[in-house]
């Protein structure tokens, strides 16, 4: 008997007999992002067919495909300071039972279009992401923190792209200088590495980032591993730790905001005065903060998203570096609740970037205008079009399958369709021109 009733309490602590129930806030919330799921989907996801495709982990709301998570919103490929390629990074998520992922590269998009193009392949929806590196400067004291924001986009990108790319280029050359810098200190430590090992493992033209040089050290037997690297030389305020040409983080914030993005406050457990930086960024424009995936202290940034009405998301923050330490792609569980929130956040600002790049070709209907529109999605926006004559037609095929019905057809977007009836294009494979 007394073997028996602990076999039971063991099951009983395995969750094995107890019965789960969801919530009716929890059930609504799941078929608010699957019918999102659906959106410029082929087929799309049907409501009866729906709960059967995915299951909710009920003891936390947590969506899920199978045992996984739906949702991975940080991520890296090599067009930053990941391992894998934006495909490569893709199919790693379609086999962890991801279905919408966010590449968020270090102050580049270069890589979104080619995940986009691996996401049709693979049944994955992307969200356009990055993560920009800005510096936080305390009142009090001046100091500088180095401080990451996130921005996701809708798929049809940031609304003035080249204002957003001015910025990210000027802090993509910044970092160039400053890896030089810290191979120059790490010269003066006696570590003879080679500016030339760094470049080589960073890839041609991408930035060099601290993880590069952490393992140009690792290649070259400086350290015994990636962490030394950090822990020994580069971390913050290490000895050959430099800063580059970041923004300001409320500058960055602000941009993100201007360009239709939703601004999120990355692993704020990392900072040393993570109050200030939500309060002031909140003040900024700010509109989400990671909670999940940080260390520990979960509770303690659920309580400050709450206190400063702030989204409340996460990711992995996966590289493809391998390893004990690392994240794996697609392990963080976001509830459904959460997801719910963000994309009732994110989709009317991602719905007025689409007018924003709109209006913007319309008022000069150029072949960069044009190209703007086309930047992410423009396997899928071309595929199957018969040759186009005018803007109105490519603005049906983009809301198509950007937007849903209810979204797509209002006054403004009628007036847009209207007015760029009059904007001659040519459309014939993959060769789109504005005509004269």
């Amino acid at each position: 008997m007394a073997d028996e009733k602990k076999k039971r309490n063991r099951k009983k602590k395995r969750g094995g007999s107890k019965k789960k129930t969801t919530t009716t806030e929890q059930t609504e919330a799941f078929k608010s992002v699957t019918d999102w799921l659906s959106v410029g989907s082929s087929p799309p996801l049907s409501s009866s067919s729906s709960l059967d495709d995915f299951a909710v982990t009920i003891n936390t709301g947590s969506l899920r495909c199978g045992e996984k998570p739906v949702f991975e919103l940080h991520s890296h490929s090599n067009r930053s300071d990941g391992f894998l390629s934006p495909s490569k990074l893709v199919e790693r998520a379609h086999n962890n039972g991801v279905k919408v992922l966010s590449l968020t590269d270090h102050d580049t998009m270069a890589g979104v279009p080619e995940a986009v193009e691996a996401g049709r392949r693979f049944g994955i929806k992307i969200i356009p992401g990055i993560e920009i590196s800005t510096l936080f400067c305390t009142r009090e004291s001046g100091t500088e923190e180095p401080v990451h924001i996130l921005a996701y986009y809708g798929t049809s990108g940031p609304a003035m792209y080249d204002e957003l790319e001015g910025l990210l280029v000027k802090i993509r050359e910044g970092r160039f200088v400053r890896g030089r810098e810290m191979v120059s200190k790490l010269n003066k430590l006696k570590v003879p590495l080679k500016w030339e090992h760094v470049t080589r493992i960073a890839g041609k033209d991408v930035a060099p980032g601290r993880l590069h040089v952490a393992r140009a050290l690792l290649e070259a037997g400086y350290v015994e591993n990636l962490r030394q690297a950090f822990t020994k030389y580069l971390g913050d305020g290490g000895p050959a730790y430099c800063t580059g040409s970041e923004p300001m983080s409320e500058e960055a914030v602000k941009l993100i905001c201007k360009t239709g993005g939703v601004a999120v406050l990355a692993h704020p457990w990392a900072l040393k005065d993570h109050v200030s930086v939500i309060r002031r960024l909140k003040d900024a424009g700010l509109h989400g903060v990671e909670v999940y995936r940080s260390e520990g202290k979960q509770e303690v940034f659920s309580e400050l998203a709450d206190t400063y009405s702030l989204l409340k998301l996460g990711g992995s923050d996966y590289h493809g570096k391998g390893g004990r330490n690392e994240t794996e792609l697609g392990s963080v569980s976001l509830p459904a609740t959460a997801l719910r929130d963000f994309l009732e956040v994110g989709r009317p600002i991602w719905c007025e970037a689409i007018k924003a790049t709109m209006r913007t070709f319309l008022d000069q209907p150029s072949d960069a205008n044009l190209s703007n529109i086309l930047r992410f999605d423009r396997t899928r926006i071309l595929k199957g079009s018969s040759v186009w004559s005018c803007g109105k037609e490519l603005i049906d095929r983009c809301l198509a399958i950007w937007l849903t019905s209810e979204e797509s057809q209002t006054e403004e977007f009628e007036d847009l369709r209207l007015k760029l009836s009059s904007v001659s294009i040519t459309s014939k494979g993959s060769l789109v021109t504005v005509g004269s």
